[in-house]
């Protein structure tokens, strides 16, 4: 049986690693329900929406919407120290990203599958938005 989950108990990059590995699950299936390309042209097609350009934009766009706890969970990720170097963007939208995937992987950990799957279905309308 599985413990109960105190969040506090985990480092914020830890978050920011589950978040991104479950967010671009969740991208990748909603580009493969609504598509029926080839893996690599859905490939290229996911980038548009994980990279942290993208995640930096829609955090700007969904912050205000966020409960006073998942603020607090963006902006624990975004002021963690970056350990690494982006490379293909510049280290204040690298550390929004974190952020964000920190949200997602706190919402993930703390089983509110209802609270995720909004979150990310209006992250993923406005990256829809954005590049249609």
């Amino acid at each position: 049986m599985e413990k109960e989950l105190d969040i506090r108990e985990y480092n914020i990059k830890t978050l920011a690693y589950i978040g991104d590995a479950v967010y671009e699950l969740y991208v990748r299936e909603h580009l493969v329900r609504n598509s029926r390309e080839k893996a690599s042209k859905l490939h290229v097609k996911s980038i548009k929406y994980v990279n942290a350009d993208a995640q930096a934009y829609i955090i700007g766009k969904i912050y205000e919407a966020l409960t006073s706890e998942e603020q607090d969970i963006y902006k624990r990720g975004r002021n963690a120290d970056a350990h690494t170097t982006p490379k293909n963007t510049d280290i204040v939208t690298y550390k929004k990203a974190t952020g964000f995937e920190c949200v997602i992987g706190y919402l993930y950990l703390t089983r509110q599958k209802r609270r995720l799957e909004d979150v990310i279905r209006e992250s993923i309308k406005i990256i829809s938005e954005r590049i249609d």
